[in-house]
């Protein structure tokens, strides 16, 4: 290298300028590609909720909270406008009110055989196998097995029926999510106490349960999401009604089975019923799901 050169290459290397690699085009690339995915996934959700919300909020009201499904009348009708769904709104609390009285306890308390008596063994294993092809059967299968088991028994729909069906439905969530709630909690509180001298039962309920309490919640509010939305089950168990209902051994209305038969109908304002009915169900889900994130960050 001559003298003229070397100040020359000097200067080069000292340069500041960057070169771009093949490997920040792609990362770039790559990037710019999941952000594109990412809005392209929001898509159908925010059509989904303008198009329900602006359908279903032409008809919001207290009426809709308050009085029964009206009969069919014409757009140049005065009572066009009237009626509400009020029962179905009551029947769905009580189905899903009755799903969680039997699929909460339920699914806790395996919860705790799994994750602190039977834990790494083969019977849990099996467990937790059998829980996870339960999550994947699909919901009309869950009606028509409490069809068989509870309404041909009976002889009779009913909202304790649904609530069966829906319980089977919610208790793979639960029963998941109370299983790694109580396994996420630290050894050495379970060490701990016992080495003040707590029994294993004492330890569950007083030390392992209330550390696991917030993600349990999350994972209740969850599948009553999910009962609450379905609309198979209830078909084959609760069927419907347009009146109102307290007896849980009679059919009754639910907001899901309401918005499919109205939905389906040539009747102009019980199609308006359905959107009202399906935002109004939209907005318990959100809540639902919203509640799930608050209740897991105050963990």
């Amino acid at each position: 290298m001559t003298s003229k050169e070397f100040p020359a290459s000097l200067a080069k290397g000292r340069s500041l300028e960057r070169t771009t690699s093949s490997k920040t085009i792609f990362s770039n690339v790559m990037t710019g590609l999941v952000f594109a995915c990412a809005l392209l996934a929001l898509i159908p959700l925010i059509a989904l909720l303008f198009y329900v919300i602006t359908k279903g909020a032409v008809r919001l009201g207290p009426q809709l909270f308050t009085q029964l499904p009206p009969p069919p009348f014409p757009r140049t009708s005065p009572q066009f406008y009237s009626g509400g769904f009020g029962n179905a709104i009551l029947g769905t609390f009580m189905t899903v009110g009755i799903a969680s009285l039997i699929s909460i306890p339920f699914g806790i308390l395996a919860a705790i055989y799994l994750s602190e008596f039977a834990r790494d063994t083969k019977f849990a294993s099996l467990i937790n196998f059998m829980t996870n092809v339960l999550s994947g059967v699909p919901s009309i299968v869950m009606g028509v097995f409490a069809y068989g088991l509870i309404v041909l028994t009976t002889r009779s729909y009913s909202a304790l029926a649904a609530g069966f069906a829906l319980a089977i439905l919610m208790l793979p969530t639960i029963v998941r999510t109370s299983t790694e709630a109580f396994e996420a909690v630290p050894n050495d509180i379970r060490q701990a106490s016992v080495g003040l001298g707590a029994s294993g039962y004492q330890t569950v309920l007083r030390v392992l349960l209330p550390a696991a309490i917030p993600a349990i919640l999350t994972g209740i509010i969850l599948s009553v999401a999910r009962a609450a939305g379905e609309t198979a089950p209830i078909i084959f168990t609760a069927l419907f009604s347009n009146f109102w209902n307290l007896d849980a051994g009679r059919p009754t209305a639910t907001l899901s089975v309401l918005v499919y038969n109205f939905a389906i109908t040539p009747f102009a304002n019980w199609q308006d019923l359905a959107w009202s009915a399906a935002l109004v169900l939209v907005s318990l889900v959100l809540i639902a799901n919203l509640l799930a994130r608050w209740v897991t960050r105050k963990r």
